[in-house]
C-alpha cells in the first residue's frame, strides 16, 4: 500500500478537483448544447413546415448547373420527379420548351452574375398550371455564381385576372355603348358630379339648351328648365341625393325656343352625384286633357241616355252612375255616391225585386262578377224581371279592368215586335190573298218577296223563285208567254227604271192567251221596288167597248153639231124673207092694215126677231164647240162698254120695278176683245139678275179694276140659287133661266163661253136669301198693264208737293 504524502494528497486532491470541475462543466455545456441543438432542429422543423405549406417553393440552381428545390416542384411542373441539371428541363421529356427554357436560362445567368431580380411567367409544356418565377442571386453558403428561383403557382390568379380583364373589357365595352346610348337619346339626359354641377350632357340636351356644344353647355352651366320663382337646380339635386330617391315632377321648360311640358326624372347615383333626363310630354298632356275631357264629355252623353248606364273601376266600385240607372233599380242616390262594391250593387238591385230570379243566385252573381275578367268582348243577356219587365243589358269590359254596364228597358219595344209579329201575320195572309200579284225588287235587282198571286199569273212555281232570282232571269221566263216579242223586257225595264229613277213606272202587256196585265213598279223605303200585276183583261174589253161608244157618240155629237149648224144657217134665209115681208105689210105697202092685222104683223115681226137672235146664239155655241168661233180683237174701253149696257138694262129693269145701279169706275181702264160679245155676255148676266130679282128688288153693275185685269160684277138681292140648281145655271137647254121662262136658256151658257174665249173667268156665288153675284175677270196685254200703272201713278207735281 502506497502512502501518499500531504502534499501529494493535497495535489491529487486539487488535481482531481480540477477534473471533476471540468467534467462538470463539461457536462453541463454538453446538456447545453444538446438543447440547443434539439431547439434549433424543432425550428428548422418549424422552418420547414412554414416554407413547405408557403405559395412560394425555392429552386437552386448552382454554377454547375445541379438543381435543388422542394418536393413539390415536380408536381408543379408537370413532372415525376425533379431533375438533377437544369439543361433537363428543356427537352421533349423536359418542363419547358426550348424557347421557354432558354429565356428562363438567360434570366438565371443574369441573376447568378449578380443581376437585377427578374420575374417569368411561363405555362410548363406538362399541365395546365401558369407559375411565376421570382430569380435572384442565392444567398452566401449555396456556392458562387448561384441563383435561387421561387416558384409560385399562379394559375388561379391568372385565370381570375383574365376573367377580371375580360370583364373589364366587356364593361368598358357596356360603358361605351351605353354613353353612344345616352348621346343619341332623342330626349335630354345629364349627370351632375359629385359637386352637384353639370358634369355630362348629351346632344339633345344641348340641341334643348340651344347650346354650341356640350363642352361649353357644361362649362356655363346651363340649365335645362328656367330657375325661376326661387328654384335651384344644384339645391334641388342635393335633396334628391340625401333623400336617396328619385324625383319625378312635370314643369314646363322652353326647349329649342318652344314651351313645352317636360316629365323630369333625377336619380341619385351614390358619391357620383345625380342623374336625370327629361321626356317631352306636352303631346301627353294634351292627349290626357283631351282624354279627361272626352271621358267628361262621354259622362254627359250617358247621363242623357234614357238607359241605364253604370262604370265600375278596376277595384269593382261604382265610379259613374246616370239617373235612369238609379230610377230603373230604385236605388237611392246617397247609396249609389258612396262608390259600392259590384257585389253590394247587384245584392241592392235583388232587394229591390229588379234583378232575374235564379236558382242558384250566388253562381248567378259569380258569373256577372265574371264579366271583369272575361276580356274585352261584349257580352249581352235579356233579364226579365219579377214585374215582367224586360231589360236588354250590355256589359263592355273596359281596358283598364273595369267595366261598363249598359241596362235598356225594352218592355215597350218587346210589346211593340209582338204587336209587330201580329201585324206582320195579318199582313202576310192579307198579302197572300190579294188579287194583285206582287213582288218585292232589292236595288241590286234581286227578288226578295212574292205572294201566291204573282205566282199563278205568270204560272210559276214555288221552286222557280227559290233562289231570289235577277229580275232578267224572271223577265226571261215571261217574256215566253208574251204576245209581242218586243215586250218580253218591259217588266225588266220598269223595274230598272224604278230603280234608277225611284219614280213610279208603268205599263200594260198582253199576253198570248189574250190575258192583259197592268204592270206597275213603285219605290218603296230602303231602295226597294214593289211590283204589281193586275189582270185587267175584262176591264180591257169593257174599256174598249166604252171606248169605241165614247167615240162614236163624239162622232154623233159632230154631226149634230154640223147638223144644227147647217139647219141654223138655212133657216136665216126664210126667216129673213119673213122678216122682210112682214116689214113690207107693217109699212103699208100692201095697203092700210086693219088694227088687228097690224097688231098680227107687229107679233110677227117679234117672234121673227126673238127667232133670229136664238138663231145666232146656237150659231155661236156650234161655232165654240166646233172650234171655229172668230173674235174681233178691238181695243175696248170698259168704261164706255159698261155705260152702254146699263142703259140697256136700266129700260129692263125700270119697267120690272127694280132699282138698277150702275158703278162704272175709272180703273176699268181698256182690254182687247170682241166688243159685240162681251156686250151680249155683260147683257145676258143683267138679265139673268133682273129676271130673278123681284119688284122692289136692287140689281147691281160693278165695273173696275186692276194692274193685270178688269173685273165685272153683277149683284142682285133676289131669293138666291138653291145649291142643287148651282152647277145647272151655266148648262145649255138646263138652266133655271129656260125653265122660268120657257126657252131654251142659252144667255148664261153663252155668256160664260165669250167670256173664257176672252181668257177671263166666271165666278158665281149665291145663298138662298141673301141673293147671287157674278164676277167677271177679264186679263189685259203687257201694254194695257203699263198704260194702267202710268195712269195710276200720281202727277209729277202732286207727287213732289207729297215729298
Amino acid at each position: 500500500m502506497v502512502t501518499l504524502s500531504a502534499s501529494a494528497a493535497a495535489l491529487l486532491a486539487v488535481f482531481a478537483g480540477g477534473w471533476l470541475a471540468v467534467a462538470l462543466w463539461a457536462t453541463l455545456r454538453g446538456r447545453r448544447t444538446a438543447v440547443l441543438a434539439t431547439s434549433q432542429r424543432r425550428d428548422i422543423a418549424r422552418l420547414g413546415g412554414l416554407l413547405a405549406s408557403g405559395p412560394a417553393v425555392p429552386l437552386v440552381v448552382r454554377r454547375d448547373g445541379t438543381l435543388e428545390g422542394g418536393e413539390r416542384l415536380p408536381a408543379m411542373l408537370g413532372l415525376a420527379s425533379l431533375p438533377r441539371r437544369f439543361a433537363e428541363l428543356a427537352g421533349e421529356s423536359g418542363a419547358f420548351a426550348p424557347a421557354e427554357a432558354a429565356l428562363l436560362a438567360q434570366r438565371l445567368a443574369e441573376a447568378s452574375r449578380g443581376g437585377a431580380a427578374a420575374v417569368l411567367v411561363l405555362r410548363p409544356a406538362r399541365g395546365s398550371r401558369i407559375l411565376r418565377f421570382e430569380i435572384s442571386p442565392a444567398p452566401a453558403g449555396f456556392g458562387s455564381n448561384a441563383a435561387v428561383m421561387w416558384v409560385v403557382d399562379v394559375t388561379e390568379q391568372e385565370r381570375r385576372a383574365d376573367a377580371h380583364a375580360a370583364e373589364a373589357e366587356r364593361q368598358a365595352a357596356a360603358l361605351q355603348a351605353l354613353s353612344g346610348l345616352i348621346e343619341v337619346a332623342p330626349f335630354p339626359i345629364w349627370h351632375r358630379g359629385p359637386d352637384l354641377r353639370l358634369a355630362l350632357v348629351n346632344s339633345a340636351y344641348v340641341a334643348a339648351v340651344e347650346g354650341r356644344d356640350a363642352v361649353q353647355v357644361v362649362h356655363d352651366g346651363i340649365e335645362l328648365i328656367d330657375e325661376a320663382g326661387g328654384r335651384n337646380a344644384a339645391r334641388e339635386a342635393a335633396e334628391i341625393r340625401e333623400r336617396g330617391e328619385p324625383v319625378h315632377r312635370i314643369v314646363p321648360a322652353t326647349i329649342a325656343g318652344e314651351r313645352r311640358m317636360m316629365h323630369i326624372v333625377e336619380l341619385p347615383v351614390g358619391p357620383s352625384g345625380v342623374a336625370g333626363f327629361a321626356m317631352d310630354v306636352e303631346e301627353l298632356e294634351q292627349t290626357r286633357a283631351e282624354l279627361a275631357r272626352f271621358v267628361q264629355a262621354q259622362r254627359d252623353m250617358l247621363d242623357r241616355l234614357s238607359a241605364g248606364v253604370a262604370q265600375f273601376a278596376r277595384d269593382r266600385s261604382l265610379i259613374f252612375f246616370n239617373q235612369p240607372f238609379a230610377r230603373l233599380f230604385g236605388l237611392g242616390g246617397e247609396f249609389l255616391a258612396d262608390r259600392p262594391e259590384f257585389d253590394r250593387v247587384i245584392d241592392a238591385m235583388r232587394d229591390a225585386r229588379k234583378l232575374p230570379e235564379p236558382r242558384d243566385y250566388p253562381g248567378w252573381k259569380a258569373e256577372r262578377r265574371a264579366w271583369f275578367t272575361e276580356g274585352l268582348a261584349a257580352i249581352e243577356e235579356d233579364w226579365e224581371l219579377p214585374d215582367r219587365r224586360h231589360l236588354r243589358v250590355l256589359a263592355q269590359p273596359l281596358p283598364d279592368g273595369g267595366l261598363l254596364a249598359i241596362f235598356e228597358d225594352r218592355t215597350r219595344q218587346m210589346m211593340l215586335e209582338s204587336d209587330r209579329e201580329r201585324m206582320q201575320q195579318v199582313q202576310t195572309t192579307t198579302f197572300d190573298n190579294l188579287t194583285e200579284g206582287i213582288a218585292v225588287f232589292a236595288s241590286s235587282r234581286r227578288l226578295k218577296l212574292w205572294n201566291d198571286r204573282f205566282l199563278t199569273l205568270w204560272g210559276l212555281a214555288e221552286a222557280d223563285l227559290a233562289e231570289r232570282p235577277m229580275v232578267e232571269a224572271i223577265a226571261a221566263q215571261i217574256g215566253k208567254l208574251v204576245k209581242r216579242p218586243r215586250q218580253a223586257v218591259l217588266v225588266r225595264d220598269l223595274i230598272r227604271a224604278a230603280i234608277s229613277t225611284r219614280r213610279p213606272r208603268s205599263g200594260r202587256l198582253q199576253l198570248k192567251d189574250g190575258r192583259e196585265y197592268e204592270l206597275a213598279a213603285i219605290p218603296i223605303p230602303a231602295d226597294d221596288v214593289l211590283f204589281t200585276i193586275l189582270d185587267v183583261t175584262d176591264s180591257a174589253r169593257v174599256e174598249t167597248a166604252l171606248r169605241d161608244r165614247t167615240m162614236a157618240l163624239e162622232e154623233a155629237d159632230r154631226v149634230k153639231t154640223a147638223f144644227v149648224s147647217n139647219i141654223s144657217y138655212e133657216l136665216r134665209t126664210p126667216l129673213t124673207s119673213i122678216a122682210g115681208f112682214a116689214e113690207m105689210l107693217d109699212g103699208g105697202y100692201a095697203g092700210e092694215l086693219a088694227g088687228a092685222a097690224k097688231d098680227y104683223v107687229g107679233a110677227i115681226i117679234a117672234s121673227v126677231g126673238r127667232l133670229s137672235a136664238l138663231i145666232d146664239d146656237i150659231l155661236d155655241l156650234t161655232q165654240s164647240d166646233m172650234g171655229s168661233l172668230l173674235l174681233a180683237e178691238d181695243e175696248i174701253d170698259l168704261a164706255d162698254l159698261g155705260e152702254a149696257v146699263a142703259a140697256q138694262a136700266r129700260d129692263v129693269a125700270e119697267a120690272k120695278q127694280i132699282e138698277f145701279d150702275a158703278r162704272i169706275d175709272a180703273s176699268a181702264g181698256t182690254i182687247t176683245g170682241d166688243r159685240r160679245r162681251l156686250s151680249q155676255a155683260m147683257l145676258n148676266l143683267l138679265r139673268y139678275a133682273i129676271r130673278f130679282t123681284p119688284a122692289d128688288g136692287r140689281v147691281t153693275l160693278a165695273v173696275q179694276g186692276g194692274e193685270s185685269e178688269a173685273q165685272l160684277i153683277v149683284s142682285d138681292n133676289g131669293p138666291g140659287i138653291p145649291p142643287a140648281e148651282q152647277a145647272r145655271v151655266f148648262d145649255r137647254f138646263q138652266s133655271s133661266a129656260a125653265q122660268s121662262d120657257g126657252g131654251m136658256g142659252l144667255g148664261m151658257p153663252l155668256a160664260r163661253q165669250f167670256i173664257e174665249a176672252h181668257g177671263g173667268t166666271i165666278k158665281m156665288t149665291s145663298e138662298l136669301g141673301g141673293g147671287t153675284t157674278f164676277q167677271v175677270t177679264l186679263p189685259r196685254t203687257e201694254g194695257q198693264r203699263a198704260a194702267h200703272r202710268a195712269l195710276a201713278a200720281p202727277p209729277e207735281g202732286e207727287a213732289q208737293a207729297s215729298a
